[in-house]
């Protein structure tokens, strides 16, 4: 292009930069908004849409924010917004686990655990309330810093009064259903933070473990071997072998079969199936027992109950064992004959409340056997921690030749989620949930199954399984940094008190006090004066120590947020969403349903999202000590909130998702496209009114109207991902169409337009139509994703748009596109698909056009599109569809000088390429036929006409 001609073109003009500059702009941006208060004015716009409430999962107040919390935050951002555009009244109100284990655990790591024990329980308490409120600061700022809207000044801790008191609520209903009790049964214990663990506390890794075969000598003779003149053995095994001075039965399947080996004059009982493998392995001759009659003695587990022997450990003080039975005995590992401890096991613990079974616990607090010599206690390993103990036991039973073989096997073993040590089976007085005696597990059931929508709909089949399976729920915790479990003992007795009076007057205590009064404060300030123990009368009431489990606090999050701020906020109960990652399916997922259908008889969400966990980019989880963790801030700091925000879209969250620098990389190049494309519809509008420039469709270039109806098209698409929750597809339905219909194609074609024709002619004015309506779509659709961005794009709207009376001041206030809302109005049904099927056609043929020219610009035959002359061939359907066009229309589609169609035949569709011998226009550096103006004569026509209407 000439220089002469520079002025008279029509040049992108927009003060919206090509370099983001985001990690210096965002921050910017979010004080804006805190000044405009744009959270409370969305709902203010939205006050009688209608509600769609999403609850907020706290996440523990006791670090500060990793890439996972970023990830989650940012989806809800996305559920918020996307409804909030669309009219969706939205309030969400963010909240912080503040109690239990997590930040008492990080207060001792700070303080030392010998200086902890020797504090007293308000200290620390105070120092974990103070723990827990610098962090929810130090995470506040963090999801701000990601553009998340919420109402972060006025959050849910779970420290509040009002939310401590939901826990009582609660409590109070399933109490005095009769849902909760307390009893001693085997829990997961935590012998190095002291404390009762329930399921969802559990994480699994490998340990190496001793695995022992052991015999233990009958005491009474088994039906048949009434006979046989030697001992008769029991064969069992175990990888605990510190469970055995706990020993109190061994258990069989009740139908397999049963043998006994002979084995230095002694019959040892094996079962059938795992007999003959067991010798081998243990190196002796396979000979098996015949009884009394002279044939094979054989007897079915069901038979040998009620045998007796003698406890490995105590049987010389005349402890003995019995034999039961129960269907989980496989015969698949072992002797097929398993050591069973009631108090160190659920499923023996089960097994063994059928056949009476007591359950003796020689283990205490520290995971140390009780000092004393008698059963019960820790006999020769008194003072033995469990795992030092076990060489010592296998050491024991070796030297009184009850040990057969010792092999050390590596398997998967529970451990505590917190100090990540592994933990151990130990029967304790604790309160439990129980989920079949009014009837819970089946009512939750029925709420999974039939009214509560899960995404990924494979969701619905994990926690289906895991309240099928799960045991009661032990609610209970030995630390000081909680609420209370809410009932009192009588001194005297120890008699329960927990009735609907003492409750409420709990309640009134921790709404007016919080939880800490029950700790400093005596119960006769408190409670009725009528209150004394049930039992004996006595009025010397004590408090319970123990403290809830965290998940049962944030379980009952819906009661003390969803209902406790239902009139301040405007919230409702049930929610419409709970989101949280894939772990919750036996973590707040469960316990919320639990608890919700406990007292409420339904599950307080109708929707539950789980998002997989982030790792890097090898596929491995991140951790402190992998170093391989990514800070949120510093990707903000480095490459900018939106950028993070347009990685999550972009990645399929219902499975583990990667990130790291070359991810970042390559989705910052995505934004940059995305906001090239922005930038470019800014720059061909700054002279563009809609009110007053818009185009009529009936006067439309053809690509115009494929623009617009393919613009619904995207629409419709987008709006489907936002409503099935994926983002992802949200995500590549805007890039795809960015990438390829927009830059590719529109803007390829539209640009000579833009630039060369007269500013006001209807060709321009036609495709600016199309740019603003493309313009308008996507600025709304991609708010609830590059939040920080399309607020910008929105700052630079043409000036006729941007200076509008009633023009909101953020394009989160502007509301969700609509096909009505287009300008013009496009056609729609049959009429739409017959015009987008002929265009669809001449896409096809531009491809085949696109290929031919590429190839010829290779071998040097042309250097731009511009000098090219198409001859094309191609079917009767085809041809007939580009007669239907003009000759202009497609000259602008392919960008070539001429366009030659071939009369229709059978042959397949192609494209030949030729030298135009037309000269290039100076001006608009298309090569057509110059002079066709007189008055400018070094032009071509076209170029001639705008120049005369400019004046030039």
């Amino acid at each position: 292009m000439g220089n002469d001609y520079k002025h008279t073109m029509n040049l992108p003009k927009t003060d919206f930069s090509m370099k983001a500059n985001l990690p210096e702009n965002e921050p910017k941006r979010l004080k804006k908004w805190s000044e405009q208060d744009i959270y409370h004015k969305v709902l203010e716009k939205n006050k009688d849409g209608e509600p769609f409430i999403l609850h907020d999962g706290p996440p523990y107040a006791n670090g500060p924010i990793h890439i996972g919390h970023a990830f989650n935050k940012i989806l809800k951002d996305f559920v918020v917004k996307s409804h909030a555009q669309r009219g969706y009244f939205t309030p969400y109100i963010p909240g912080w686990d503040c109690h239990g284990q997590p930040i008492e655990h990080e207060v001792e790591k700070k303080l030392g655990t010998e200086k902890m024990n020797q504090l007293p329980q308000a200290t620390i308490r105070r120092l974990c309330h103070e723990w827990a409120e610098k962090f929810v600061d130090v995470q506040r700022d963090g999801f701000m810093r990601l553009g998340v809207n919420a109402d972060w000044f006025n959050p849910y801790l779970t420290f509040m009064p009002t939310f401590e008191s939901a826990n009582v609520e609660v409590f109070k209903k399933l109490y005095l259903d009769g849902a909760v009790y307390r009893g001693r049964k085997p829990i997961h214990w935590c012998s190095h933070c002291h404390t009762a663990l329930a399921e969802a506390e559990i994480e699994y890794g490998d340990e190496v473990s001793p695995a022992i075969f052991v015999t233990f000598e009958l005491t009474t003779v088994p039906e048949g071997l009434e006979g046989w003149e030697g001992k008769v053995d029991v064969a069992i095994w175990t990888t605990t072998p510190w469970t055995l001075p706990a020993d109190d039965a061994v258990i069989l399947h009740p139908d397999a079969e049963y043998v006994a080996v002979e084995r230095n004059g002694r019959a040892v009982i094996f079962a059938r199936a795992l007999a003959e493998k067991c010798c081998a392995k243990f190196g002796w001759d396979f000979v098996l027992v015949n009884g009394d009659n002279g044939e094979l003695w054989a007897r079915t587990g069901t038979q040998l109950a009620y045998n007796r022997y003698k406890q490995p450990i105590f049987g010389d003080q005349g402890e003995e064992g019995l034999f039961i039975y129960a269907d989980y005995v496989t015969l698949d590992d072992g002797t097929g004959i398993v050591h069973s401890a009631p108090g160190h096991g659920v499923d023996d613990y089960k097994a063994g409340m059928k056949f009476d079974v007591p359950v003796i616990m020689p283990v205490d607090d520290n995971g140390c056997f009780y000092v004393g010599d008698t059963i019960g206690f820790g006999g020769p390993f008194s003072g033995m921690e469990v795992n030092e103990a076990n060489p010592k036991i296998i050491e024991w039973l070796d030297e009184r030749g009850m040990l057969i073989l010792h092999e050390d096997i590596n398997h998967s073993y529970p451990h505590c989620w917190r100090c990540h040590r592994p933990v151990i089976f130990r029967a304790t007085n604790q309160w439990f949930v129980s989920m079949d005696e009014t009837g819970l597990r089946e009512k939750a059931l029925d709420q999974i199954y039939n009214h509560v929508d899960f995404y990924p709909e494979w969701g619905v089949n994990r926690i289906g399984a895991m309240v099928t399976d799960r045991p009661d729920w032990c609610i209970s915790r030995q630390r000081s940094w909680g609420v209370p479990i809410p009932v009192f003992k009588c001194g005297d007795c120890g008699e329960t008190i927990a009735d609907e009076a003492t409750f409420d007057a709990v309640i009134d205590l921790f709404n007016n006090e919080g939880a800490d009064a029950w700790f400093t404060k005596e119960p006769v300030e408190y409670l009725p004066e009528t209150t004394c123990c049930p039992k004996c009368g006595s009025r010397n009431i004590q408090p319970e120590k123990d403290i809830l489990d965290v998940w049962w606090e944030s379980g009952v999050s819906h009661v003390g947020v969803l209902q406790h701020r239902a009139e301040a906020d405007h919230l409702r109960w049930p929610a419409d969403m709970y989101l949280e990652g894939s772990d919750q399916h036996r973590g707040w997922f469960q316990s919320s349903l639990l608890l919700g259908t406990g007292a409420f008889g339904q599950s307080p969400y109708k929707s539950v999202v789980c998002c997989g966990f982030t790792v890097d980019e090898n596929g491995e989880k991140m951790s402190k000590s992998k170093g391989n963790g990514i800070d949120p801030k510093q990707v903000a700091d480095a490459y900018g909130a939106d950028v993070l925000r347009l990685w999550v879209a972009s990645t399929d969250y219902s499975v583990d998702v990667s990130i790291g620098d070359t991810i970042l990389k390559r989705t910052s190049d995505a934004y940059r496209r995305f906001r090239n494309s922005f930038r470019f519809l800014l720059g061909n509008l700054s002279d563009f009114d809609d009110m007053r420039d818009a185009v009529a469709l009936e006067d439309m270039k053809p690509i115009d109207v494929w623009a617009m109806l393919r613009l619904a098209e995207v629409l419709a698409e987008v709006e489907r991902g936002y409503d099935e929750y994926r983002f992802h597809q949200v995500f590549r339905v805007l890039y795809d169409y960015v990438i390829t219909d927009l830059s590719a194609i529109y803007m390829d074609v539209a640009k000579d337009r833009l630039y060369s024709e007269a500013p006001g002619s209807l060709a321009r004015r036609s495709a600016q139509t199309v740019l603003m309506n493309i313009l308008e779509v996507l600025v709304r659709v991609m708010s609830p994703i590059l939040s920080f961005t399309c607020d910008e794009v929105w700052e630079h709207y043409p000036e006729a748009a941007r200076n509008r009376e009633g023009r909101p001041i953020s394009v989160q206030l502007a509301g969700w596109p609509t096909v009505d809302d287009f300008v013009p109005a496009i056609p729609q049904g049959e009429e739409a698909e017959a015009f987008m099927a002929r265009f669809n056609t001449l896409l096809e043929v531009r491809d085949v056009v696109t290929k031919a020219l590429e190839d010829a610009r290779n071998a040097g035959d042309l250097n731009k599109s511009q000098e090219a002359v198409l001859t094309i061939t191609a079917p009767e359907d085809v041809i007939e569809v580009l007669n239907s066009f003009s000759s202009a229309d497609l000259e602008e589609l392919f960008i070539v000088s001429d366009v030659i169609v071939m009369e229709p035949a059978d042959e397949e569709l192609t494209a030949a390429v030729a030298k135009t011998d037309k000269e290039k226009c100076p001006r608009c550096w298309n090569h057509r036929k110059l002079g066709g103006n007189p008055n400018h004569p070094d032009v071509c026509a076209r170029c001639g006409d705008v120049l005369d209407a400019l004046g030039e």
